[in-house]
């Protein structure tokens, strides 16, 4: 298989995994890191003034000895690729969408949408957020916003976010017409502090396993567990799934102190150390609310950092199962340096070790594109599609020379029906379109959440599908689309019923065929 086309099947994996689930976070986007926050603000008045602060930055905090001669006369992306591809420089906007997307919490009004036709399509309002409390619902189309159109408008992403969200206390006026309506009406949104929790799902899989997916590892992840497990204690769970991957890390505290909840007192769940920063140990405080039954972490490629630091405890202590693929390999620890304009300059300060004194982080002595690349490269190599042996440190055992988290259970990635055709209908999100314009109409929530394990898209519905595709000038093999058919269907089901039922249906959908999901429930009987 040539390279291209490998690369276009691993985009559609990608697609099929996240994308679809609103939360594509691949390898390039990673939300790291295992992160704390400098309190002093940095005063800059100019662009260069930065880059010297960012260089005496540099030299007091940077978790190793650097040249300070090779990093003059940079620009501020290149100084820092020099250094390490996690240490990066955020202008204001990012810095501040960055707290937000760690936090937990944002500013605005509570709504999920979708670019559907040039058109603000509604498909998800966080219940008793403000858009929830003003009678915005689900299937929404917003029209304006204030006194903008945005309907009929081939507006960026970006724009469109910026025009609903702002500081809390500020209104928006929204132009909206609910399904079936064809008069507007007007909602007067006054924005505030919302919460997301970072637990996608929590429900059992059996009679005694429960199922738990984190996405991230922010502020409150800790707390958000602990609620997640006595509702599942409460309807009989004494096992449990702890669903890992893609999630892209976060704080470091929030993954030790999800440790605390599952591990015995006075278990080390890792230490960090650098050159300005002496050894700290992380210890379980015990009296956890999983401390006892038997345990599953699921990971892939995508799991990564504050993610990895907790498999990595649970395996090193023998506390459970790590089934799944490698993980990321991200063992870098970063603490933020704010500037009076509002950026940031993330920069790593130490490295983190799992109990046994092992480090993850993979290599970046080839530079910065060639980190970039390595998850591709693993696809094209076949470790994420064909069992392979892999290399183990002789002393520590269980450390992969790669870097990562290697599982004690390896499974792989299955690409049946993942194929040119199917890559071209993910890239132009066909399938997504598909499903919001036609399908969500179709079927209601209560009729897929009664039928949810025996539902699946009719062949009336793929046909309409095929007529979409052709209304759309799109070409494809027909043999490709015929091959690629069982999992558009399922693709289609399970976006279905994450219109319909949120995130938590579309894992209990999902997870009904994960081959992760099923070696886990063997592995816990």
């Amino acid at each position: 298989m040539k390279k291209n086309t490998q690369y276009n099947l691993l985009i559609a994996l990608t697609y099929s995994v996240t994308l679809i689930g609103g939360m594509f976070l691949g390898y390039k986007f990673l939300k790291d890191q295992g992160y704390s926050f400098q309190k002093t603000t940095y005063v800059a008045d100019n662009n260069a003034q930065k880059v010297d602060e960012i260089l005496h930055i540099i030299n007091r905090n940077y978790v190793d000895e650097v040249n300070p001669d090779s990093l003059n006369n940079l620009p501020i992306d290149s100084l820092l690729h020099k250094l390490d591809p996690h240490s990066v420089y955020l202008p204001p906007a990012k810095a501040s969408e960055f707290a937000e997307t760690l936090s937990g919490n944002f500013e605005g009004i509570g709504i999920e949408y979708y670019i559907l036709n040039d058109s603000l399509l509604v498909t998800n309002v966080i219940k008793d957020g403000p858009a929830f409390l003003a009678g915005i619902r689900q299937g929404d189309r917003i029209l304006k916003v204030d006194t903008i159109f945005v309907s009929g408008k081939a507006l960026p992403r970006d724009q469109m976010i910026g025009k609903i969200k702002g500081r809390k206390g500020t209104a928006v006026k929204l132009t909206i017409v609910h399904p079936g309506n064809a008069q507007a009406a007007v909602f007067t949104v006054k924005r505030d502090r919302v919460r997301v929790s970072s637990i996608d799902a929590s429900y059992m899989l059996n009679n005694d396993v429960g199922y738990l997916r984190i996405s991230k590892f922010g502020s409150d992840t800790d707390s958000d567990f602990v609620e997640s497990i006595r509702g599942l204690k409460a309807v009989g769970m004494k096992k449990l799934v702890l669903d890992l991957r893609d999630n892209g890390g976060g704080y470091l505290t929030a993954a030790t102190g999800l440790a605390n909840q599952i591990l015995e007192e006075n278990k080390l769940i890792v230490y960090t150390e650098g050159k300005h920063e002496p050894r700290t140990d992380y210890v379980a405080t015990g009296g956890g609310e999983f401390e006892d039954g038997k345990l599953v972490v699921l990971i892939n490629e995508n799991t990564a950092s504050a993610s990895e630091i907790l498999a990595g405890a649970v395996q090193d202590l023998n506390r459970g199962l790590i089934i799944g693929r490698r993980s990321f390999g991200k063992g870098l620890v970063q603490e933020q340096f704010p500037f009076v304009d509002g950026s940031a300059l993330n920069l790593t300060i130490a490295r983190y070790y799992t109990p046994s004194g092992r480090s993850i982080q993979k290599s970046y002595k080839d530079g910065y594109k060639a980190y970039q690349d390595e998850i591709e490269n693993r696809f094209n190599d076949g470790e994420l599609t064909s069992k392979r042996l892999v290399k183990k440190d002789s002393v520590k055992g269980r450390a992969y020379v790669g870097g990562g988290i290697q599982p004690d259970i390896y499974v792989k990635m299955d690409t049946v029906g993942y194929n040119k055709c199917y890559s071209i209908l993910a890239s132009k999100r066909v399938l997504l379109d598909f499903v919001y314009d036609i399908l969500a109409s179709r079927y209601s929530a209560s009729f897929i959440e009664q039928n949810l394990a025996t539902f699946n898209v009719s062949e009336v519905d793929y046909r309409d599908l095929v007529k979409y595709i052709q209304n759309r000038n799109i070409i494809v093999d027909q043999r490709q689309l015929a091959s690629a058919k069982p999992l558009i269907l399922n693709d289609m089901k399970v976006l279905l019923c994450k219109y319909h039922l949120g995130d938590a249906g579309y894992y209990k959908a999902l997870n009904l065929s994960d081959a992760m999901v099923k070696q886990a429930l063997t592995s816990l009987q």
